[in-house]
């Protein structure tokens, strides 16, 4: 029977309820993951940018943390962080370059759809790598419409001042995409800056990370970041602007503070990542101590036969079973087998009389 004729037939002999769960079930896609991009934003659950520009109108600050991954992301949406950002950082924090150039597109993706996963109240920043965006304003809409629509993203971040990234963040604005613009020390512009140095510290400096802050806000966007300037540059930058500043390495007058993640929590314990990791960084828990030291312990424990022990090995066969099974080897000429079987279950007998039953 054709779909057609049998929707023709179903729509007058079922039920409205049960043709609708009919229709249902042709389809193999659920239905909540048909469309790959930002998720519905409820006023009650979902922060949005209305809810960012009512913070800044009360002069409550915006709390920011950069994330790269799905267990990264619950966290946040469990703390009641404002706003999750998707950060080319994970060049360095993830993927264990130098820099933050040699991230593409397409793992900037796989990043922002796992967070997505995983953060349902935050709003969603993805970041536009290196490369994606500077040589035209089609090219820079074209990759802020893949991050959205692929990566489950609510706005992007894009770096920079110069006239051809203004002109960029305003074309994706008027594309209908919300924009975060940075300034101050902007990672991708290393080889410009000559290393990732602090911006602001002298007179020239100082006005342009405000002329561009200005600049970046004529072009619609709804925030800009300041990275390694100042404090009272910030300050500067923050009373100047009508929209939210975020600071990172910029004191504490700006209307928001970002941190990464793995710097925050002190995860990182190896070199290079003390290298990468950046003096403004609080660390509010060092976790990398804790997990170093738990994995040691798992080490030793699978070495010294300690792990995994009875409480671990909870799936459990009955003796009738057993003694079947090691027979079924014995015939297939497994001896070897069955004589290792009924060891094994002798011994787990004799550990379970002598510490008592484990927990099933």
């Amino acid at each position: 029977m054709g779909l057609l004729t049998y929707l023709t037939k179903s729509s007058s002999t079922l039920k409205p309820t049960t043709l609708l769960r009919h229709l249902r079930f042709m389809s193999n896609v659920p239905e909540n993951t048909v469309y790959g991009g930002p998720k519905p934003q409820n006023p009650h659950q979902r922060v949005t940018l209305t809810h960012l520009k009512q913070k800044y109108k009360k002069g409550d600050p915006i709390t920011v943390v950069t994330a790269y991954d799905y267990p990264s992301a619950v966290h946040l949406d469990t703390a009641g962080i404002d706003v999750c950002l998707v950060g080319d950082s994970a060049s360095m924090v993830v993927h264990g370059h130098d820099t933050t150039l040699p991230i593409s597109l397409d793992e900037m993706l796989v990043h922002c759809r796992a967070v997505a996963r995983g953060a349902k109240r935050p709003l969603l920043v993805g970041d536009l790598p290196f490369g994606t965006y500077e040589s035209s304003s089609n090219q820079a809409v074209d990759t802020a419409v893949r991050i959205l629509k692929e990566g489950g993203m609510d706005a992007i971040k894009l770096e920079g001042g110069s006239p051809s990234r203004i002109t960029a963040a305003k074309a994706i604005v008027e594309a209908g995409i919300a924009v975060m613009g940075h300034v101050g020390l902007t990672p991708q512009a290393i080889s410009v800056l000559g290393g990732f140095r602090p911006q602001g510290k002298n007179i020239a400096s100082a006005v342009k990370v405000v002329e561009t802050a200005l600049a970046l806000q004529e072009a619609g966007c709804f925030s800009v970041v300041l990275e390694c300037v100042p404090a009272p540059v910030a300050a500067a930058a923050t009373s100047a602007l009508k929209i939210p500043t975020i600071g990172i390495g910029a004191g504490p007058f700006c209307s928001g503070q970002v941190l990464v993640y793995h710097d925050l929590l002190g995860m990182m314990q190896h070199p290079h990542h003390a290298k990468v990791t950046p003096k403004f960084c609080k660390q509010y828990a060092h976790v990398g101590d804790v997990i170093n030291k738990a994995l040691v312990e798992y080490k030793e424990e699978v070495a010294n036969g300690s792990f995994p022990g009875p409480a671990h090995s909870p799936y459990k066969i009955s003796e009738t079973e057993i003694n079947g099974f090691v027979s079924e080897l014995q015939k297939l000429g497994l001896d070897k087998a069955a004589a290792s079987t009924a060891a094994a279950a002798e011994k787990i007998k004799m550990s379970v009389s002598s510490n008592g039953p484990a927990n099933d």
